[in-house]
C-alpha cells in the first residue's frame, strides 16, 4: 500500500508541473468548474474579497494568516507587473482591514524567470507596500532551478528591507549549505520538507532521516532564537518542535506553527489552544491546477476526497 501511494504521489507531482495540462484546464470551462469543485476545500477563494473574508474568520478564530495570489512562471513583464500590483493590493487590504497577516509569493510569479532584475525590482516594490504596515513578505520556494536565483534575490532584497522572509526545503541536500548562509540574515526562515520533483541525487525522500534533518533546522534556529516558520503538518514533527521550544524558550514572537487552509486544521487548532502562535496560510486565484496536485501528493488517498467533492451537490 505504501509503495503505491509513493508512486500516487510521485506522479501527481509530475502532474502538477505539466503546463499543458495547466493551460487546457484554464481554457476548458465544463473541466475547469469540474475540478474547482475539489480545489474549493483548499483554497481561499477566486479573488481576494472573497479570500479576505476567511482571513476575518480565522484571525477571529486566534490564528494569524498569510495570503498569496497564485501564479508561477509568467512568460511576460506585464504579467508580472499586474501578478506585482496584486500583491501591493493584498498589502492596501491587510492595511486597510486591520488584517493579522502576512502575504506569500512565488518570485517567477512576478518575473524572476523572465530577469533577475525584473524579478528584484518587483519584489521590492511589494516588500516597499508592505512596509507601511510592518508586513512579512515571505518568499515561497519553487523547482531546484530557480533556487540559486530565488535564494540570491532574497540575499539583495533583505539587505534593504527586514520585513522580507525566505523558504527552505528540508528535502534537498544543499539546504544544509543554503542555511549557513541565510540564518546570517534577520529574515524568518520558513522551513518545509519540499514538495516539487527532483533530478535523481538532489533530494532525500520522505521517512525519519528527512523528520530528523527538518527538526535539525528547528533546533538550530530556535537555539539562536532566530525568527522560523514550523511549515509542516505532520504531527509528529509538530510534537517534536513542542519539546524544542521547552527546551530553547525562544521568544513567542520568533516562531510559529503553520499549515495550508483546509488540511489538517484540527491539529493547528490544538496547537493554538495550547497556547502557541500559529498561522492559516490562504492562496486564491485561478491557477490553482498545480496546488491542488500538490495538495493531493501529499496524501494521495485525498484523491477519493476530491472524488467525493466533486459529484457533491452543492
Amino acid at each position: 500500500m505504501e509503495n503505491l501511494l509513493n508512486i500516487g504521489a510521485e506522479a501527481l507531482r509530475k502532474a502538477a508541473l505539466n503546463e499543458e495540462a495547466k493551460d487546457f484546464l484554464l481554457n476548458n470551462d465544463v473541466l475547469f468548474k469540474i475540478l474547482k469543485k475539489a480545489a474549493n476545500r483548499y483554497i481561499g477563494g477566486e479573488t481576494l474579497e472573497e479570500t479576505v473574508w476567511k482571513v476575518i474568520t480565522e484571525n477571529i478564530n486566534g490564528f494569524k494568516c498569510s495570503i498569496e495570489f497564485m501564479g508561477e512562471n509568467v512568460k511576460t513583464e506585464p504579467e508580472a507587473s499586474e501578478a506585482t500590483t496584486e500583491f501591493v493590493n493584498i498589502c492596501q487590504s491587510i492595511i486597510s482591514q486591520n488584517l493579522n497577516s502576512t502575504i506569500s509569493l512565488d518570485l517567477s510569479h512576478i518575473g524572476l524567470g523572465i530577469s533577475r532584475d525584473l524579478g528584484l525590482q518587483n519584489l521590492l516594490t511589494v516588500c516597499e507596500a508592505a512596509s507601511g504596515g510592518n508586513i512579512e513578505v515571505i518568499i515561497s520556494a519553487e523547482g531546484t532551478e530557480q533556487t540559486d536565483h530565488i535564494l540570491e534575490t532574497y540575499m539583495q532584497a533583505s539587505k534593504k528591507y527586514n520585513n522580507l522572509a525566505v523558504t527552505l526545503q528540508a528535502y534537498l541536500y544543499r539546504t544544509q549549505d543554503d542555511f549557513e548562509d541565510i540564518i546570517k540574515e534577520k529574515g524568518r526562515i520558513r522551513i518545509v520538507k519540499g514538495a516539487f520533483e527532483t533530478a535523481a541525487g538532489l533530494s532525500i525522500p520522505r521517512g525519519e532521516m528527512l523528520d530528523e534533518i527538518y527538526l535539525g533546522y528547528i533546533d538550530k534556529l530556535m537555539s539562536a532564537n532566530h525568527k522560523c516558520s514550523v511549515a509542516t503538518h505532520d504531527d509528529k514533527i509538530q510534537q517534536e518542535v513542542k519539546k524544542l521550544i521547552g527546551l530553547h524558550n525562544p521568544e513567542k514572537n520568533s516562531y510559529e506553527f503553520e499549515s495550508l487552509y483546509g488540511i489538517q486544521t484540527s491539529q493547528l487548532t490544538a496547537l493554538k489552544n495550547e497556547g502557541y502562535p500559529t498561522k492559516m496560510y490562504f492562496v486564491y486565484g485561478r491557477e490553482w491546477y498545480l496546488y491542488l496536485c500538490n495538495r493531493i501528493a501529499e496524501y494521495p488517498l485525498n484523491l477519493f476526497q476530491a472524488v467525493a467533492d466533486i459529484v457533491a451537490k452543492n
